[in-house]
């Protein structure tokens, strides 16, 4: 019997009347990306990048996700073409692509994630979870139909070519990382400066024409609402990590404090 795959992050973010929100799973855990997956929050994202992951264990937490609603999303460590096709190939449907900063590294990770003439990804989805083992019909010929492409703005230079970035086909949406950029700009630890939002709102603006979604990382709650009212379709609002270390630092405090008293 023919499989159907979940739909991408691409559809959702179509068919939502509203933003999308979800959660970093940085702890390699893929206990924890359960937690997370059943939490309610619409996205989940599997960082490759400053995790620490590997394919087994970035496939491990896409078996833990995928019996919840949540939308998977994985950030690949860079836009290296061998890595882009050996995480399609574990049956991410959604990818992240950190550092693009130029409308020239943006194509590189289009036609990473494409096959042949539209792409170079290698084919190999009768070995691989991508295509199901071939039990989902058509998967070669329709794989753009199956994958959405992400690419993350974290530099002046990409915040400059946002519009151009955004407009390349392949690209499904553009996500913001106003930590890195704040660095770039010589703003280091300080995502909410002024300089730095208005940034992240020119890149807004250049995605929008573009007329891509346009997404950011803000743990900051008052943050998060804010680029939700400038126009941010899908929005990173914790993570898995920073969620136990303040809630353990909080029991601490609660309980070796009171029993010093």
């Amino acid at each position: 019997m023919p499989l159907r795959l979940n739909p991408t992050l691409r559809d959702r973010l179509a068919d939502s009347g509203r933003p999308l929100f979800g959660g970093w799973v940085c702890s390699g855990s893929p206990v924890m990306a359960e937690i997370m997956a059943g939490s309610g929050l619409d996205w989940v994202l599997i960082d490759m990048e400053h995790a620490p992951n590997g394919l087994e264990s970035t496939l491990a937490q896409l078996y833990a996700v995928s019996g919840y609603p949540t939308t998977p999303v994985v950030r690949v460590p860079d836009g290296d073409t061998v890595i882009i096709k050996q995480v399609l190939d574990l049956g991410a449907q959604n990818i992240l692509v950190p550092m693009v900063s130029t409308p020239e590294q943006a194509q590189q990770v289009a036609r990473a994630a494409q096959y042949p003439p539209a792409g170079v990804r290698g084919v190999g989805s009768a070995l691989a979870r991508s295509g199901r083992w071939s039990r989902v019909d058509g998967y070669l010929q329709h794989g753009a139909d199956h994958v959405s492409v992400f690419v993350q703005i974290e530099t002046e230079e990409g915040v400059a070519n946002a519009e151009a970035i955004a407009a390349t086909p392949g690209v499904d949406g553009v996500f913001l990382g106003p930590s890195d950029l704040a660095a770039s700009m010589g703003l280091l630890g300080q995502q909410t400066h002024p300089d730095v939002v208005a940034a992240a709102h020119r890149a807004f603006a250049g995605v929008a024409a573009a007329g891509k979604p346009v997404g950011v990382n803000a743990f900051d709650p008052a943050a998060a609402r804010a680029y939700a009212d400038a126009g941010a379709r899908f929005i990173l609002v914790g993570a898995d990590v920073a969620l136990v270390a303040r809630a353990s630092e909080r029991l601490a405090a609660d309980f070796i404090t009171d029993s010093k008293e």
